[in-house]
């Protein structure tokens, strides 16, 4: 089944006719004012990225579809609050990020695969890891990390996308990317060690340096 749009997207898209070739700094600040046909080109422009991204985090279609667009709602909603100074499309992608995370763990209240609450129970004494095991841990250490470090490390580390791939996702450069993974990997290294001690896998031993 095909999600529809959300009534109140459907209402906004109709209202919009053509596409203007405005800017991404004026685009948002059309946006703020209240501008439907900016709306409507920020929407063509980013939508199937966004939605393409959420298929990416293993989202089905369904899913994918209503954390798109439920993220360009809430753009349209909160656009008073826009900073026309900022990238309006990793504002999006955060938005629709954060959701995901929501909506993930709200789904995962219902299935058996929470971590052991006592973190010694993991260690494993024949310094052998399960897989999965190792997966959630990393996820939930990916969780504790701020906001915008978690989500770059979760796209470069568990989903291999490229520092570009990711710094083009996000509008920012590169090396902004390369120092969020920098600080992630010494967040990751240190939550690693702390609950596997001398039991840390050797690849994990040389996560990168300081």
């Amino acid at each position: 089944m095909i999600l529809p749009f959300s009534p109140e997207l459907v209402l906004l898209l109709l209202a919009l006719s053509k596409e203007s070739d405005l800017d991404d700094h004026a685009l948002s600040l059309a946006i703020k004012n209240g501008d439907q046909k900016a709306f409507e080109e920020f929407f063509n422009r980013h939508y199937n990225h966004l939605y393409r991204f959420m298929v990416s985090r293993s989202m089905s279609h369904e899913e994918a579809r209503d954390l798109a667009q439920k993220a360009f709602v809430m753009i349209w909603e909160k656009r008073n609050g826009i900073d026309e100074t900022k990238s309006l499309r990793s504002y999006l992608f955060t938005i629709a990020y954060t959701r995901m995370l929501n909506h993930v763990e709200y789904q995962s209240k219902f299935k058996d695969t929470e971590l052991p609450e006592d973190e010694t129970s993991v260690k494993n004494t024949d310094n052998t890891l399960d897989y999965k095991e190792l997966i959630q841990i990393i996820k939930k250490i990916i969780s504790e990390m701020p906001e915008k470090r978690g989500m770059v490390f979760d796209l470069c580390f568990m989903q291999e996308f490229t520092y570009k791939e990711t710094a083009d996702a996000l509008d920012v450069s590169p090396k902004t990317i390369e120092n969020h993974m920098t600080l992630a990997f010494k967040d990751l290294r240190a939550r690693l060690t702390q609950i596997y001690g001398d039991h840390l896998p050797k690849d994990f031993k040389k996560l990168k340096k300081d």
